[in-house]
């Protein structure tokens, strides 16, 4: 049929139901690429607990053996007191610094808060690395720690260290937020009612961070029991239940009690983000739209404090990544510690990380390429279109899930999915392919998340207007909406790649020695024992993350000044 003998009002319906359909199509396209990279691996695992070596159903025999076995319950142990211990200690040290960002008017606080974030762009073993030269059997403060009544820094006291240097950052993006939010209404009233500044903290203050405070609690206590690179490198024989997934599977090839523990670390991820999920919804709700932004009024012995207070934190993080630079460069510690390129030479050459490097390298660009277009179309479909019926809530569901799923369990679901003979998946298995995919569906619910909240900052009147006036929906979303939500792209492109750099746990069941990325290499110095070729090599990632995360700050510049010139 001639669509222009039609009526202008239904060609408009014609062209609306087209494109609905196409956008059924493209969600049921997402949809498959969720169940087949998160959805089945995971299945995975739950199958895989429930069967005996020989593929046979057993129900909850492995579940029962796990629990009559008193080495694996001591790890299940030791990680949930290590993991509460560390957020004890994080939270109130990130709650502080956070406070002083946004209620002091200290001076030098972007660059206060850019040292801050220098755990994220270097693997998380780096401070575990930097430690051992610290406190270590040859390390320069040992008899400072051993006269604190600590024998040694191997086992739970350097693995709660690390840890607390690690996610600080994670912890204090989360609290600045929550107190980036507070309405300065309140505080007038009270400076109108004579409160003192201390009932003013526990009665305003403390309340209204709450639930930021409830959030920073519970991903710092996932992410600690999940992690896999810093106990892996700095607890010495004290096991948790990370590096009892890694044993049970690499080392003992008991792929059901390997299912069954990994199942254990699912649970207290997958209970963070329900609590989480019901947090943001009520904090949503306590917002008001009357609200005034607060300014900090100067105090000058306030002030003070607050400044010591961070750079004493500043310092500290300083000196866990100087110590770790000064060593890469010490040619024989603690012996001889002339400056030398020994270490990097090593690595590189020896210890194979020139080539985990590049592969590095490849894997964070194609996570950022292809899982930036996967995130983004996945929000528009969701955002932007009107078909899919039913399908919407799954993908919605799908799409949230890889928050609640640790990369160690995810690795591990890709080993019992992708390793079957019968899978017709089968050839991704041990490539830098499936390692990229894993990547990008364990980073995929943050740049989700980013996307959406680009995509509903656009009226929904534009989809409409272009339709009434004949104009496709992909003119639109090439002139209108794409150009709009550019800077928020490249913000996702930076944190997949950046996080695709650093990753361990996602990555380390997946990898042959041809597609070997960096961070694994890292982890096989460390274990052969050179610490120093370790250091360097991370502290190489660590310059790759920095120099790439500059490059996308000068993009997203670039962007903003091409994109964005409506807003002026």
């Amino acid at each position: 049929m001639n669509t222009t003998t039609l009526p202008a009002p239904a060609r408009v319906t014609l062209r609306v139901h087209w494109s609905d359909r196409l956008a059924h199509v493209a969600l049921a396209g997402v949809a498959l690429v969720l169940l087949a990279f998160l959805a089945a691996p995971l299945l995975a695992i739950l199958i895989k607990s429930v069967q005996d070596g020989d593929g046979r159903w057993i129900g909850l025999k492995n579940f029962i053996d796990y629990a009559r076995s008193p080495a694996l319950l001591q790890s299940l142990w030791n990680s949930l007191w290590v993991s509460a211990l560390v957020t004890v200690i994080t939270v109130p040290l990130a709650f502080g610094f956070a406070y002083a960002l946004t209620r002091s008017r200290m001076g030098f606080k972007k660059l206060l808060r850019g040292i801050t974030l220098i755990p994220l762009l270097a693997p998380s073993l780096l401070s575990a690395i930097s430690l051992i030269y610290w406190f270590g059997n040859q390390g320069v403060l040992k008899a400072w720690m051993q006269a604190l009544g600590i024998d040694q820094i191997y086992g739970a006291p350097g693995i709660v260290m690390a840890e607390v240097f690690a996610l600080f950052p994670h912890a204090l993006m989360i609290l600045v937020t929550a107190l980036t939010t507070a309405d300065a209404r309140l505080y007038e009233a009270a400076d109108a009612m004579g409160t003192s500044a201390a009932r003013k903290f526990w009665t305003i203050t403390l309340p209204g961070a709450k639930y930021g405070l409830i959030s920073a609690a519970l991903v710092t206590f996932t992410l600690v029991i999940t992690d896999f690179g810093i106990p892996k490198v700095i607890g010495g024989n004290f096991n948790v239940l990370a590096t009892d997934v890694f044993k049970l599977v690499i080392g003992q090839q008991d792929f059901q009690k390997g299912a069954v523990v990994a199942l254990l670390l699912l649970a207290p991820a997958v209970l963070t983000f329900s609590v989480d999920h019901l947090v943001q919804r009520k904090q949503t709700a306590m917002l008001s739209a009357r609200a005034v932004p607060y300014r900090p009024k100067r105090v000058p012995w306030f002030d003070a404090l607050m400044q010591a207070y961070c750079l004493l934190i500043a310092l500290l993080m300083l000196a866990m990544l100087g110590m770790a630079i000064f060593a890469s460069f010490a040619k024989f510690w603690p012996y001889d510690l002339s400056f030398s390129w020994n270490h990097y030479r090593t690595g590189l050459v020896e210890g194979e990380v020139a080539t985990g490097f590049v592969n590095s390298l490849l894997m964070a660009a194609g996570t950022a390429l292809f899982g930036t277009t996967l995130v983004f179309v996945g929000a528009y479909l969701l955002e932007k279109t009107h078909g899919g019926g039913p399908l919407r809530g799954g993908v919605r569901m799908l799409s949230m899930l890889p928050m609640a799923v640790p990369g160690l369990v995810l690795g591990l679901g890709y080993i019992f999915f992708f390793n079957e003979p019968a899978n017709p998946l089968n050839s991704l298995y041990h490539t830098l392919t499936l390692m990229t995919v894993c990547s990008i569906v364990h980073f995929y619910t943050t740049g989700h998340l980013t996307a959406v909240t680009a995509l509903k900052a656009l009226d929904a009147e534009f989809e409409s207007v272009s339709a009434s006036l004949k104009v496709p929906f992909y003119k639109t979303f090439w002139r209108v909406t794409l150009p709009i939500c550019t800077p928020a792209l490249v913000d996702i492109a930076r944190y997949f790649f950046v996080n695709a750099m650093t990753t361990i746990s996602a990555v380390v069941f997946l990898y042959s020695p041809e597609t070997k990325v960096a961070s694994i290499a890292i982890l096989n110095l460390d274990e052969a024992g050179d610490t120093g070729a370790a250091a360097a090599m991370a502290l190489l990632i660590a310059a790759a993350s920095t120099v790439a995360t500059l490059l996308f700050m000068g993009l997203s510049w670039l962007v903003e000044r091409r994109t964005q010139q409506w807003k002026a």
